[in-house]
């Protein structure tokens, strides 16, 4: 649950202020007409995917499999933003590349791991985003 409270809001940032939280991941260009159209979409999709997985965290009937399916889809997400950062790094700032793909790499395996966990049906397992994994 907490990742997914905090995709939301590092979101709702990026669709208000695109170029802060894009900063740390390409530098100065963040200040750019591109990077900021680019960088509210991005917050868009993160908006949309936290609001996803806590609206089914919090309807019991939907089952533990709604909430799976988003939590899935923002670890997905989070590692095509490793992926990204990866085929671009020699181009992105020195210092913050690292917290980038840290953070983004953290974010995709706690959500997998979340994911997984939930499937394997391990007793005493937490559901997906009912813990901080989600």
């Amino acid at each position: 649950m907490t990742v997914a409270a905090g995709r939301v809001a590092l979101g709702l940032a990026a669709l208000a202020w695109p170029s802060v939280p894009a900063r740390p991941w390409v530098g100065a260009a963040a200040d750019d007409l591109a990077a900021r159209v680019f960088g509210r979409a991005l917050g868009a999709r993160d908006v949309a995917l936290g609001l996803g997985a806590l609206a089914a965290l919090q309807l019991p009937a939907a089952g533990p499999g709604s909430a799976s399916a988003w939590v899935a889809a923002g670890a997905l997400s989070d590692a095509l933003d490793v992926a990204a950062s990866l085929a671009s790094w020699r181009e992105l700032p020195r210092v913050t590349r690292w917290l980038v793909v840290a953070s983004a790499g953290g974010a995709a395996l706690a959500g997998a791991a979340a994911v997984l966990a939930g499937a394997a049906g391990t007793p005493g397992a937490a559901q997906p985003g009912r813990d901080d994994a989600s």
